[in-house]
């Protein structure tokens, strides 16, 4: 678990916009937190679970992809600001997460 700050926050933001610009193709500068993932960018759940991988990593969590899918079903993600909150949630609270 860690503490979201805004140096963390904007880490996060920038991670995401730029794996998506370069998996996706496309420039950083057309994605915004209102970007949906699979209409606008043809995204898919390969690459939630990819960024799920960099995160872990980068911030040492330890947390379940059963947990995550869970908490997903119940907070679906369409746009990157989603996105972006939905991993914040997942640094800040980890396996915990059902419990919020």
């Amino acid at each position: 678990m860690a503490q979201i700050t805004d140096k963390v926050r904007e880490e996060v933001k920038e991670i995401i916009f730029e794996f998506f610009a370069e998996e996706c193709e496309t420039a950083v500068e057309d994605i915004n937190d209102n970007t949906n993932i699979i209409s606008d960018l043809d995204g898919d759940s390969l690459m939630f679970l990819e960024l799920i991988e960099i995160f872990k990593k980068k911030y040492n969590l330890n947390i379940e992809l059963k947990t995550i899918g869970k908490f997903a079903i119940k907070n679906p993600v369409k746009t990157i600001g989603e996105l972006v909150k939905m991993q914040l949630l997942i640094i800040e609270h980890e396996n915990n997460i059902l419990n919020i």
